[in-house]
């Protein structure tokens, strides 16, 4: 059963100026640049490009960025007129390696326990806001990958209608409960009542399987927003 979105959010562009809930300032569009995508969000809707169409596309525009790919920035100081903001996203609590997208998506709330189901999976845990940890799984991807590499005979997609009521019978339910169910107890396992939040490319199957979470593709925006409207005061 699909868990209800508990979120309520309203935003608009008005003029120059960007609301996204309580957060108000005069804003460029916001980019994420991942590995092999740069997702662009303009206050409502948020874009999922290819490198090289969105350089294309949006050189000419104001953009503040955070990115985990050096080895575009080069290219992107050259073609476009975009600034990285990665080093104003700062997060309390936080290690010296952790990824800027990680920071960004913990400061969209002060509590709760944060999972972006990506190529990889990132569990994280805020406390009145301030950052208590978090670890690392491999996507589902990925684990699909690993299954296949065990056994052709373990080869297959996911069952994205699965049931975790019942116990599989199929070799494809089997892989599929397998990765389902191991990643929402190692997620509930941490949870202790707080609330959970969903993102990224599997975070809404995800949250289908956890009951009460949120899934919001904007939550890393929303953390964005707020670091640098504290930036800018």
């Amino acid at each position: 059963m699909k868990s209800k979105n508990l979120l309520h959010q309203e935003n608009a562009i008005e003029g120059s100026m960007a609301v996204f809930e309580n957060i108000t300032f005069a804003a460029p569009l916001l980019a994420d640049i991942g590995n092999t995508h740069i997702h662009l969000f303009d206050g409502k809707e948020i874009l999922h490009l290819p490198h090289k169409e969105a350089i294309e596309k949006y050189a000419q525009y104001s953009i503040d960025y955070i990115t985990v790919n050096q080895a575009l920035e080069e290219q992107i100081i050259q073609k476009t007129n975009w600034r990285n903001v990665s080093s104003s996203i700062t997060l309390e609590g936080a290690y010296d390696t952790m990824g800027v997208d990680r920071r960004a998506l913990c400061l969209s709330h002060r509590d709760g326990l944060f999972v972006d189901a990506g190529s990889a999976i990132t569990v994280d845990v805020m406390e009145a806001g301030v950052y208590q940890g978090g670890f690392i799984l491999p996507g589902i991807q990925a684990l699909l990958k690993s299954y296949a590499g065990i056994s052709a005979v373990l080869a297959c997609e996911l069952e994205r209608d699965l049931s975790l009521e019942h116990l599989p019978r199929t070799t494809k339910a089997g892989v599929s409960y397998g990765i389902i169910a191991s990643i929402k107890a190692v997620i509930k396992q941490h949870s202790k009542e707080r609330q959970i939040y969903f993102t990224g490319g599997d975070g809404a199957l995800l949250a289908s399987y956890v009951e009460g979470s949120v899934y919001d593709e904007r939550l890393l925006f929303r953390g964005m927003l707020s670091a640098l409207a504290k930036y800018k005061s």
